[in-house]
């Protein structure tokens, strides 16, 4: 989608994105630039590094990054080299063909190395941060960097904000994008009908995995505590949904080699498979942020390396209540968690097995969920998010 205008007067935005969540946030963005900027009058191009979403929605793609997507210490290195090399066509390119405007999207090692060469090399370009990074949480010593790098800040979260406005950010507050998506969620009743799933049915989802990492690292955890849950409810059934087709051989063998009854289902029947569950077992993610707009109950958990674990316990020396953006959104525990040596089937297990037979504390979540979605904005996010990118090209 373009708006018609001589291609001169065009304003160019060139989004930089790191992984496979951004690229999601990333192509819903660029519809919402598009759509008004046209409403505006303004002519303008977008290219970027993202993935598919972004490309669908009309971005100029001159890196595609959704292999590249790793959290931790040990995880990223594997990936260290060819991204310094991608970085530096990034580089390149930005210096031949200067934008209007840099939005910075989510993941915050690239975009700092990006936005801090851009700041030194090409000044007058204006920088927006979407989707910052979650400071507040981690407690890493970045936070300067990032406030000095954008010129602009939008927040997702209410402490986002709050927290970025303290550290002398100039914050806008936009709300949270997946109320977009989900501002008519699909019901459990309609999302059976359309898998074929028996109303009476016992149906748990399994989140495992969006990046290559965490199907070493999550899914023999998750899929160990499936296997316990499917002993004590043999009734049960599983569905997974693949976020990725080159996983799908590898998820369908851990589940054979589990004894599960699960079935794999497609990424574009993703939203289906979790309203669909009576309870949903997750990576820590937006994803869980999805599965609480479609008053689903949930499990989270998160697993890296030992090692990656060690060094954010020990050097980095996190500190956070929650990782869970669920919990994060009012910093209150609405979902339990389980983390690195938490995270084990016997625990899992016995958490989603209490959500799955007991109504009254499935009910407690969903009505917890309620005030949480309050925290996430009125929908229209994306609209108010591109709105505030194309005030700096005025």
């Amino acid at each position: 989608m373009t708006v018609s205008s001589p291609q001169q007067n065009r304003k160019k935005i060139f989004i930089h994105t790191g992984e496979v969540s951004g690229d999601l946030q990333g192509g819903l963005l660029v519809k919402a630039l598009y759509r008004q900027a046209e409403k505006r009058g303004i002519a303008i191009e977008i290219a970027g590094v993202g993935g598919h979403q972004m490309q669908a929605a009309g971005t100029n793609i001159l890196i595609n990054t959704l292999k590249l997507s790793a959290i931790g210490l040990l995880e990223a290195l594997p990936y260290y080299l060819q991204g310094r090399g991608l970085q530096k066509q990034v580089e390149q390119y930005l210096l031949r063909q200067p934008p209007d405007l840099m939005v910075l999207l989510d993941y915050k090692g690239p975009n700092l190395a990006v936005g801090k060469f851009v700041r030194r090399r090409l000044p007058d370009v204006s920088m927006v941060y979407y989707i910052a990074p979650q400071e507040w949480v981690f407690a890493t010593p970045s936070t300067q960097a990032i406030v000095n790098v954008c010129d602009k800040l939008l927040a997702i979260f209410p402490e986002e904000a709050t927290y970025y406005q303290q550290a002398g950010a100039n914050v806008k507050w936009v709300g949270h994008p997946l109320v977009d998506i989900l501002a008519e969620p699909l019901t459990k009743a309609e999302a059976r009908s359309a898998l074929s799933i028996a109303k009476e049915a016992k149906v748990v989802t399994l989140l495992p995995a969006s990046r290559q990492q965490e199907l070493r690292y999550i899914m023999p955890a998750m899929f160990e505590a499936a296997g316990r849950i499917q002993q004590q409810e043999p009734a049960v059934s599983f569905l997974v949904p693949v976020s990725l087709p080159d996983f799908r051989d590898e998820i369908a063998l851990a589940a054979k080699s589990y004894g599960l009854n699960a079935r794999l289902v497609d990424k574009a029947d993703g939203q289906q498979a979790i309203a669909a569950a009576d309870v949903v077992i997750n990576k820590s993610g937006t994803a869980n942020l999805e599965v609480a707009l479609l008053n689903v109950p949930q499990i989270v958990m998160y697993r890296l390396s030992n090692l990656t674990a060690l060094v954010a316990k020990y050097v980095v020396r996190f500190t956070g209540d929650y990782v869970s953006p669920v919990n994060l959104m009012e910093n209150q525990p609405i979902v339990p968690e389980f983390l690195q040596w938490a995270a084990t089937p016997a625990a899992i297990a016995d958490a989603a097995l209490a959500l799955l037979l007991d109504e009254e504390k499935r009910q407690e979540m969903i009505a917890s969920y309620a005030q949480m979605k309050r925290a996430m904005g009125a929908p229209g996010v994306c609209d108010r998010a591109a709105n505030e990118i194309l005030d700096m090209l005025s």
